[in-house]
C-alpha cells in the first residue's frame, strides 16, 4: 500500500481486505474504473471508518454495498454522475465525480442531494483523506 494512504488511514478501524475479482465485479456493475488509490485501499481494507485529523469522522462503505447504497439514496435520481462511496457519519456524503474521467472526489449533503449542491474535495483519494485530516 501506497505509505501516504497507509500514514492518512492508520488510527482508523479497518475492515478485512477485499479482492481484486471483487473490486472488478463492482466496477464492471458501475461501468467504471476506481481510482487507483481508492482500489489499493479496498485491497488492504474493505472500508474504514473513524476520526480523522482533528475535527472529521470518516465512514468508508464496504465495496461490496456501494451499488445497493446509491441505489437506495437514489443517488442517480438527484446526483446525476455521482458515485457516493461514504459519509462524515452524519449528513454529508462523499462521492466520486464520475461526469469527470479523473473522478475527483466531492461532498454532498444526504438530505437536499442535488449534483448543484457538491463541494470539490480533492483530486485524488490521498488529497481527499488529506483535506479530511486537517
Amino acid at each position: 500500500m501506497n505509505l501516504r494512504l497507509w500514514h492518512l488511514i492508520n488510527g482508523l478501524s479497518l475492515n478485512p481486505p477485499t479482492t481484486e475479482k471483487t473490486i472488478n465485479e463492482v466496477e464492471k456493475g458501475l461501468g467504471i474504473k476506481f481510482p487507483c488509490e481508492y482500489f489499493e485501499l479496498m485491497k488492504s481494507a474493505n472500508g474504514v471508518e473513524g476520526k480523522i485529523g482533528e475535527n472529521s469522522y470518516i465512514a468508508i462503505w464496504q465495496i461490496e454495498n456501494l451499488i445497493q447504497y446509491n441505489e437506495g439514496y437514489a443517488v442517480a435520481e438527484f446526483a446525476p454522475g455521482l458515485l457516493i462511496f461514504g459519509s462524515d457519519g452524519g449528513d454529508t456524503a462523499y462521492a466520486f465525480d464520475t461526469r469527470d474521467n479523473s473522478m475527483p472526489i466531492v461532498a454532498v449533503p444526504f438530505i437536499g442531494m442535488d449534483i448543484e449542491e457538491i463541494t470539490f474535495i480533492g483530486n485524488t483519494f490521498i488529497e481527499f483523506l488529506e483535506y479530511l485530516s486537517k
